[in-house]
């Protein structure tokens, strides 16, 4: 039987007077690439942040469990010690920091240095670009390489869930393409992902199963694969139909 590894019941998120998620339920099971779609706006980013307990003032109800517990009222450090780890929109590196103490301050949760340092080896032959530049400070690094950053910093954590909010935002064709190469190659390692991203056709090609989040509403769900071929989906988010 498959293992649940997030699971999000009738969530509801309001500012004030206005509903930003309006009743949404999804789940991610065990090694699954599960992918969040939609239009700047639709609710997504609010959903992972719902689910890290990281969202400013507002009011929420619903029920959000993560490895069968609830989630409700944890503070961000001890769901990194519980291994469920967010790469936010607009990366978040520590710009003053190298490259390699971005990547310790991912591990900080562990002592064993051994593990640590294959670890960081490790990252390296996944993203070697950040292995050629292991001493640049992080600030001067291109969005591209800074969003490879964020990912291996949150990896060092040996996480569960990997939240992945808007990875290809801002960055180039190219540098695009490459992120999603190693979002399906860590993927393909068994580690189990939650991604929110606009691109919805790069998402979809990755991803094992899909969402489509509109004005806060789940409007659709199903297979990655037989969404990519869905009218409905081709015409609002592939640019077809």
């Amino acid at each position: 039987m498959t293992k649940n590894i997030l699971k999000i019941e009738d969530l509801n998120v309001a500012y004030g007077g206005i509903k930003a998620v309006k009743g949404a339920s999804l789940e991610v099971n065990e090694g699954e690439l599960v992918t969040l779609i939609g239009a700047n706006g639709a609710g997504k980013t609010t959903t992972l942040k719902a689910i890290t307990g990281t969202l400013p003032q507002c009011k929420v109800s619903g029920h959000i469990s993560y490895l069968g517990q609830p989630l409700k009222g944890q503070s961000s450090f001890n769901l990194v010690e519980q291994k469920l780890a967010m790469v936010p929109e607009g990366r978040g590196v520590f710009t003053r920091m190298s490259i390699l103490e971005n990547l310790l301050m991912g591990a900080y949760t562990s002592n064993d240095k051994a593990q640590i340092e294959a670890d960081i080896e490790h990252w390296f032959t996944v993203f070697p670009r950040l292995k050629e530049r292991s001493a640049q400070m992080a600030g001067t690094l291109s969005g591209g390489e800074q969003q490879m950053l964020a990912m291996a910093r949150a990896l060092m954590s040996h996480p569960k869930l990997l939240l992945l909010d808007e990875p290809s935002m801002g960055l180039s064709p190219i540098m695009v393409e490459k992120i999603f190469e190693v979002i399906r190659n860590v993927s393909a390692q068994g580690i189990t992902i939650l991604l929110v991203e606009q691109n919805a056709k790069l998402a979809l090609q990755a991803a094992h199963r899909g969402y489509v989040m509109e004005s806060g509403l789940i409007t659709m769900n199903g297979l990655a694969k037989d969404m990519l071929d869905d009218p409905r989906v081709k015409a609002a988010y592939l640019g077809e139909g």
